[in-house]
């Protein structure tokens, strides 16, 4: 039987293959990152060995050794994103090898960080694209890192501590492009695999960052203090003790935010347990809330802020009788001035808590007004617009408790919603705001609600006569 494929190199014919075979949309968004990442690494390899001379090898295996350790136990600080302190390695090796005579740091740094690519976990859970697309950025970033100390440390031929300043600006420098090359590649991979839909903003990035540049400016001056002192193994010693210390201080920051996380999520396991209509309310204010946030511009820290906020703004409902909430039915003036309360109860609810404060003033002036009336805690002052943030939990909150069914009243349909916002648009909520939502509900591709149901009243008969229909 003649060959269908004709005169092809093996490596074409598996080529043909692999692009005919039908993969999982999650399996080939892996491969756009996975083989783009590689083909840098091993460009970037390639070009740094032709152009450097190598590093002493025992030297450099010692630190790869240790590199490698601290890329096993990687921290992670943000949905999908994990640091380490191995930064600190990686410049200390880099300062010696640009210094030493005979050797340059932009391979060596390179090979070094190609190296962290691949832990055991990532074999352990059959993760290989991951691995690969890590090999590629990692090998990017550790080059340029590299080059940076060879271009202004590579001519000192003695180091001494009259050359400690320079080696701190080059050692900044390169910590620098070797932080933000790795943070764009890890965006843009994260970015691509999970989609925006399913990953989380990043938070306090300037702190993250600014602290893996501080890592590295002292590995480097470590790696300068090394070679001062004639590079005794005594050294090597304290070397490890502040690898291990800057280690730590990432595992705690982890903790702590974890531990914010889950508070958090305590928090409104609690609110829910006491009214099942608001089961799942929270979730969706938060996520509304996020969203109006990313589509005005916010950061990741701001949008973190504005999402904990909308979490927590109806828990001061947990001092408001229960009956009262779960009353079917329009509350009397004397009930809804009690409800009106949980406006700020939240602020005594959570008065200890002092990570949250920032928050709490957000969820307290939701019922606030952009015309200033309104109700609310200390996040409200009448005849005031309130912070840009409770405008956002404000629409969020009023767009949900519409479109989402109540005791009192079925859902009501996402373009009942938005019309109540438009027409309350300068009065009870940000006119922006509400511009913004909608722009962003428009780029969901779904919608909320009951979808026939366009009056406030025949939602209320719904809920009150299981006999009534939408139509009458």
């Amino acid at each position: 039987m003649s060959d269908p494929w004709g005169p092809m190199s093996l490596f074409e014919k598996l080529a043909i293959r692999l692009t005919q075979r039908r993969y999982p949309p999650s399996v080939i968004r892996k491969i756009k990152i996975a083989i783009p990442y590689a083909l840098i690494g091993l460009v970037v390899l390639a070009a740094s060995f032709i152009w450097s001379e190598m590093p002493s090898w025992p030297v450099w295996g010692l630190f790869a050794v240790l590199f490698v350790i601290l890329e096993m136990f990687t921290v992670e600080v943000n949905d999908r994103l994990f640091i380490s302190s191995s930064i600190m390695v990686i410049m200390t090796a880099g300062t010696i090898f640009a210094i030493q005579p005979d050797s340059n740091a932009t391979f060596a740094m390179a090979l070094m960080a190609a190296t962290g690519s691949f832990v055991p976990e990532d074999f352990r859970q059959g993760r290989f694209f991951q691995p690969i697309s890590n090999f590629g950025q990692l090998a990017a970033c550790g080059a340029a890192g590299g080059l940076v100390l060879d271009l202004g440390l590579g001519h000192i031929e003695r180091i001494s501590t009259d050359s400690l300043l320079q080696v701190a600006l080059f050692a900044a420098l390169a910590s620098i492009a070797y932080v933000t090359i790795n943070n764009l590649l890890v965006r843009q991979a994260v970015k691509t695999v999970y989609g925006s839909r399913n990953l989380q903003p990043w938070s306090q990035m300037n702190i993250l960052m600014g602290g893996q540049g501080a890592m590295g400016l002292l590995g480097g001056l470590i790696g300068a203090a090394y070679l001062i002192a004639g590079q005794p193994p005594a050294v090597l010693v304290l070397m490890v003790a502040v690898y291990g210390i800057g280690h730590l201080s990432l595992y705690a920051f982890a903790q702590l935010r974890e531990s914010h996380l889950s508070a958090i999520r305590g928090f409104v396991k609690t609110l829910e347990a006491k009214d099942m209509y608001t089961r799942g309310h929270t979730e969706r204010v938060a996520f509304f809330a996020q969203m109006i946030g990313a589509e005005l511009g916010f950061s990741g820290t701001q949008q973190e802020r504005v999402k904990w906020a909308a979490l927590i703004h109806d828990l001061g409902k947990l001092a408001v009788p229960t009956e009262l909430i779960r009353k079917k039915g329009r509350l009397e003036k004397e009930e809804y001035d009690q409800m009106k309360q949980h406006a700020h109860l939240v602020e005594e609810i959570l008065a200890e808590v002092d990570f949250l404060q920032p928050m709490v003033e957000i969820a307290s002036g939701h019922h606030s007004h952009y015309d200033g009336n309104g109700y609310g805690g200390r996040g409200h002052t009448e005849g005031e617009t309130p912070s840009l943030e409770a405008c956002i939990v404000g629409v969020a909150d009023a767009f949900d408790a519409m479109t989402s069914a109540r005791s009192y009243r079925m859902a009501l349909s996402q373009e009942y919603a938005l019309d109540e916002l438009r027409t309350n648009a300068g009065g009870q909520f940000h006119p922006e705001v509400v511009d913004a939502f909608e722009r962003a509900l428009g780029k969901q591709g779904r919608s909320w609600g009951a979808p026939h149901v366009n009056d406030e009243e025949m939602a209320r008969r719904l809920a009150e006569d299981p006999e009534y229909t939408i139509y009458g």
